[in-house]
Order: structure tokens, then C-alpha cells, then sequence
């Protein structure tokens, strides 16, 4: 269910190295996540040139259900923002790993991502959450 070629983190984000010589990463949120959340209806997101720091709030999600804080899954520098979601929120419903992504970041640490957990770690621990 969940990519391999991806890391989470333990708030339901996921983040993919695009180009390990520019390191520049996608990230979004989890199917996990858009299942929650039900009917996605807003983004609050970074601007570009705003810098993440890994596990802080970055910005938040509102759906039908409720308005969630959305944290960074690595620091670094936002390089762009997925502006189809300003008018399609709903892409983060209907593939939250492909067209629903969030955000493209230029990590200052690609280090960090070994503290995340794995395609498997993650369905374990989502498992366990029901």
C-alpha cells in the first residue's frame, strides 16, 4: 500500500528523494492520513524559500472532518508548492503519493531521513493505531 522508495514519519507524512545529487525530496501526506481526514478541502502550506525543520509544523490540512497540523518529514528549503492544490484539494484524496504531493524540498540534511521509518516500519505502526 505504501511505496517503497519513500520515508514516513509518525504524523503521516511521506517524503521521496527525487535526485540524490541535487537532494531534492517530494513530500505529502499518507494515504493513512487522507483516510482520517475524509474530504480534504485546504491546504495551508510554506511558500517557497521557507525553510522546514524536520518534525515541525510546516502547515495544515483542513478537511470536512477537522483542521490538522501537517510537520516537515526533513529540514531544508522549500523549492516549490504544489499550487494545483489551491484549487484541487482534493488530489491529496485521489493520490495522495502522485498528483496529491505537497512539496518539493532541497534538504539540508539528508542524514535525517535514516530516523525515518520504512514502507514496512510505517504499516506496522499504522496497524496498530486502529
Amino acid at each position: 500500500m505504501n511505496p517503497d522508495d519513500r520515508k514516513y514519519t509518525s504524523e503521516h507524512e511521506w517524503i521521496k528523494v527525487e535526485d540524490g545529487d541535487t537532494e531534492r525530496a517530494l513530500a505529502g501526506i499518507t494515504v493513512y492520513a487522507q483516510d482520517q481526514l475524509g474530504d480534504i478541502v485546504y491546504f495551508e502550506l510554506p511558500q517557497v524559500g521557507d525553510s522546514l525543520k524536520q518534525l515541525e509544523k510546516m502547515g495544515e490540512v483542513e478537511s470536512v472532518k477537522a483542521v490538522s497540523d501537517l510537520f516537515a518529514p526533513a529540514s531544508g528549503s522549500v523549492v516549490e508548492v504544489n499550487e494545483r492544490l489551491a484549487n484541487e484539494p482534493e488530489l491529496a484524496n485521489e493520490d495522495p503519493f502522485g498528483e496529491g504531493w505537497l512539496l518539493r524540498v532541497s534538504l539540508s540534511d539528508p542524514a535525517e531521513l535514516d530516523k525515518l521509518m520504512s514502507a514496512e516500519e510505517y504499516e506496522t505502526y499504522t496497524a496498530g493505531l486502529h
